[in-house]
């Protein structure tokens, strides 16, 4: 298990984000995988955590299945399915993978699980494979990559 590429800045992954997440990403048998344990700054509702901090998690545990494989990408499209209501505190268990790619579009899988196995979400996600010079620049940004 590797941990994938990061930006410091990031909401998500990033640990110089003051309000950010600070999540962390690693690869294991082809997936993105990440732990994350709800805080109550981001509820919906009391004790209830917000699905948009839900669907970001999937957002970038999808694009980061694909960072760590060497393929950069912005997000297009992303549908997501709500099945469980989440409340804070809790720990959830997200996941992404690679589904396929037609020319430039690439699609991902993405689900998320509480402790006990429980699907709470599930996730598709469209993305744009980007050009070699969009690419050199993205990777200036990361601190963890090995070429910088």
């Amino acid at each position: 298990m590797k941990e994938i590429v990061r930006y410091s800045g990031c909401f998500v992954c990033g640990d110089d984000n003051e309000i950010g997440l600070k999540a962390r990403f690693f690869f294991k048998e082809g997936k993105a995988i990440t732990e994350y344990v709800t805080r109550r700054n981001f509820e919906g509702y009391r004790n209830i955590f917000h699905g948009g901090i839900i669907s970001t998690l999937l957002d970038e545990v999808m694009i980061k299945a694909l960072l760590a494989q060497d393929i950069y990408t912005m997000t297009v499209e992303m549908t997501v399915k709500f099945r469980k209501i989440v409340n804070t505190g809790e720990k959830l268990f997200f996941e992404g993978e690679f589904d396929k790619q037609k020319g430039r579009m690439i699609y991902t899988r993405g689900l998320v699980k509480t402790e006990n196995g429980d699907i709470v979400a599930s996730a598709t996600g469209k993305y744009l494979k980007v050009n070699e010079n969009l690419k050199k620049e993205l990777l200036k940004s990361l601190e963890n990559h090995p070429e910088n």
